[in-house]
């Protein structure tokens, strides 16, 4: 059953990061003020993919946890799942900026250019691999 659940995890993950990567690519276009028309259709397209992520990371933890359930709390007393843990609640923050900075453009105040919207789409990229060094090395 622990390899279903894991399966789970996996695919929840996937989920979220897909809108963990493709969001702040949304925001570098809609910080640019070229296109301006199309200002509308991003605030649609950025509030249904951030609820579809939201799924996903609900998802990812529902099975996280029933994992680390059904291991009886072993992989608590782990080393990499402590380094992992901390990498997760970092993600969890960036989702929660994600979420604010998705409220900055609904109410068009958003502060950032395009260019900086570049630099933090590139924030996820860094966390899952780490994240999934972590996980399957398990260096310590």
């Amino acid at each position: 059953m622990y390899e279903w659940i894991r399966a789970f995890h996996i695919i929840f993950l996937v989920t979220w990061f897909a809108g963990l990567f493709y969001l702040p690519r949304l925001y570098v276009y809609h910080a640019m003020p070229e296109n301006k028309s199309s200002f509308e259709l991003f605030k649609v397209m950025e509030r249904r993919l951030f609820g579809i992520m939201t799924i996903g990371a609900v998802l990812t933890a529902v099975f996280g946890i029933w994992m680390i359930i059904l291991s009886e709390g072993v992989i608590l007393q782990m080393g990499w799942f402590h380094a992992k843990a901390l990498l997760l609640l970092l993600l969890i923050v960036y989702h929660y900026f994600c979420w604010r900075l998705m409220q900055t453009f609904r109410t068009g105040e958003n502060l950032h250019s395009h260019k900086w919207y570049r630099y933090f789409n590139e924030i996820p990229g860094l966390l899952l691999i780490l994240i999934v060094i972590f996980a399957v090395v398990k260096p310590f």
